[in-house]
C-alpha cells in the first residue's frame, strides 16, 4: 500500500511534465498557425520548424479538403492552398540548397582575378579578427554570436526562396541592394499587382519601410523560441554577404545626405542638438526649413565632434548611417562568402549576382554619380584639428583593419 502514495505523485509529475511541454510547443506553432505572422513570412513557417527540428518535409499526397487524421498533429490546422504553398517551398529550398552547394566550387574553379580578391579579402577579416579578438581594446569582438543582442541583428536582411543572407550598411549603396532582396523575396507588388522585376522601377520610399522585408530581430516575434536556432541554421546554409567602404569617405556620405539638404527627422534628432552644443545656438527654430533659411547648419566640424562626444552614444548606440560597419554586420561572429566593396561596386556586383544564379533575372544599377569619393578627404577634413582626426581613426580603426582600407593620409600632416 505504501507504494501507491509514490506512484500517483510519480504520475502528477509526469502529466505536470507533458502538460508544459504541450503548452510550449503550441505556442510556437500557433505563432505560426494563429495569425500572427504577416503574409510575408507566414508560409514559411511551418516547413521552416519542421525543417529546422529534425521532422520529414510534409509528404506528397492528394489535396483534400477534410483533415488528414494520419498527418501530424499540427499539419492538420494548413488550409489545402498552405500545404500547396508549403510543397512548393520545399522543392524551392532544395534547388536552392543545391545551387548554394556549387556556389564556392564554381569560385574556386573560375580562377578568376574576382574569386582571389574575395579570398584575400575574408583572409583579411580573419586575420583582423583573430588580432582584436585577442586584445581587450574591442570587447564586442569577444562575443559569440548568440550573445549580440537581437536588436543589434536588425540589418541582416533574409530570403529564404534563394537563401541569400544581406547585411546592409547605410551610405554603401544599401537601397539598390535592397531592391535585389525585395525582387528575389517577391516580397513587394509593383501597381500591376505581379512582383517587381527591376531595381529601377522600384519606389526608393518603399525600400526602407521595415515592414517590407525580413530580418534578424523580428525572428523572434515570429518563431519564438526557435529564431536563434533558425538563425544558427541559416548562418550556416545560406549565402552572406556586405558591402563596404572607405569609413572616412562614408561618414563624409553621410553628413552630405543628411545636414546639407533639409532633412527634418535628422535636423530634430541631430542637427539641432549640434548647433545647441557646439554652435552656441540657444534659440533654434522648429523647421529644418526655417533654419536653412536662416543660415543655421551644421558644419562638418561639428558633426566630427558629437561623434567623438562621449555623451552621444550614453544610453544608445549611433545611428546607422554612421555606426562602425563592424557593429552593423559583425564580421567576427558572421563568416560571410561574398564581400563587396563601394569602390569596386560594378563589378562585384556582377561577381556576386553570378554566383549567385539570378544574374538572368535583372542587372544590377549602375553606380551613379556625384558621389563621395575618397579624394575628397583631405579638403574635408582641412578644418579638422588633428587631434581629431587620430580620435576619430581609432574610433573606426576596426572597420579599416577589417576591409584592408589604409590609413588616412589625413592623419600623417
Amino acid at each position: 500500500m505504501r507504494a501507491w502514495p509514490r506512484v500517483r505523485v510519480a504520475f502528477m509529475l509526469g502529466a505536470l511534465l507533458m502538460s508544459l511541454l504541450i503548452i510550449a510547443y503550441w505556442d510556437n506553432i500557433s505563432r505560426c498557425d494563429g495569425g500572427v505572422l504577416p503574409p510575408l513570412y507566414g508560409s514559411l513557417c511551418f516547413d521552416l520548424i519542421n525543417r529546422t527540428v529534425g521532422d520529414p518535409p510534409p509528404p506528397q499526397q492528394p489535396v483534400r479538403e477534410t483533415p488528414d487524421p494520419d498527418a501530424k498533429p499540427h499539419a492538420t490546422h494548413l488550409s489545402v492552398r498552405q500545404r500547396k504553398r508549403t510543397e512548393e517551398k520545399d522543392r524551392d529550398l532544395k534547388r536552392g540548397r543545391r545551387k548554394g552547394e556549387t556556389l564556392g566550387e564554381e569560385a574556386r574553379e573560375s580562377g578568376s582575378v574576382s574569386a582571389e580578391v574575395q579570398k584575400a579579402r575574408k583572409q583579411r577579416v580573419a586575420d583582423a579578427c583573430s588580432e582584436m579578438t585577442s586584445s581587450e581594446e574591442f570587447p564586442a569582438m569577444k562575443r559569440n554570436f548568440s550573445g549580440i543582442p537581437v536588436a543589434e541583428l536588425d540589418h541582416f536582411i533574409v530570403d529564404d526562396k534563394h537563401r541569400v543572407i544581406y547585411c546592409y550598411v547605410p551610405k554603401v549603396a544599401c537601397t539598390n541592394w535592397k531592391k535585389v532582396m525585395m525582387i528575389l523575396s517577391e516580397s513587394l507588388t509593383s501597381p500591376s499587382g505581379k512582383p517587381y522585376t527591376d531595381p529601377k522601377k522600384m519606389p526608393t520610399e518603399i525600400v526602407h519601410k521595415e515592414s517590407n522585408y525580413l530580418s534578424f530581430d523580428k525572428f523572434p516575434y515570429i518563431y519564438g523560441s526557435l529564431s536563434r536556432h533558425l538563425m544558427a541554421v541559416k548562418l550556416q546554409t545560406y549565402t552572406k554577404f556586405l558591402f563596404v567602404r572607405d569609413p572616412f569617405v562614408r561618414l563624409i556620405s553621410a553628413f552630405r545626405n543628411k545636414f546639407e539638404k533639409p532633412n527634418q527627422s535628422f535636423y530634430r534628432s541631430f542637427g539641432a542638438v549640434m548647433l545647441h552644443r557646439y554652435g552656441n545656438v540657444s534659440r533654434l527654430p522648429d523647421t529644418v526649413q526655417e533654419a536653412f533659411a536662416a543660415g543655421l547648419r551644421p558644419t562638418f566640424q561639428q558633426f566630427i565632434t558629437y561623434l567623438l562626444d562621449p555623451r552621444t552614444e550614453r544610453g544608445r548606440i549611433f545611428n546607422e548611417h554612421w555606426r562602425q560597419i563592424y557593429r552593423l554586420c559583425h564580421p567576427c561572429q558572421v563568416k560571410y562568402d561574398f564581400i563587396g566593396q563601394l569602390e569596386t561596386l560594378d563589378t562585384d556586383a556582377q561577381q556576386l549576382l553570378r554566383l549567385m544564379k539570378v544574374d538572368d533575372l535583372f542587372r544590377f544599377p549602375s553606380a551613379y554619380g556625384n558621389h563621395t569619393v575618397a579624394t575628397w578627404v583631405s579638403d574635408w577634413f582641412k578644418q579638422i584639428p588633428m587631434e581629431a582626426r587620430r580620435k576619430l581613426y581609432k574610433l573606426y580603426e576596426p572597420d579599416f583593419k577589417l576591409f584592408g582600407y589604409p590609413k588616412p593620409d589625413v592623419l600623417e600632416e
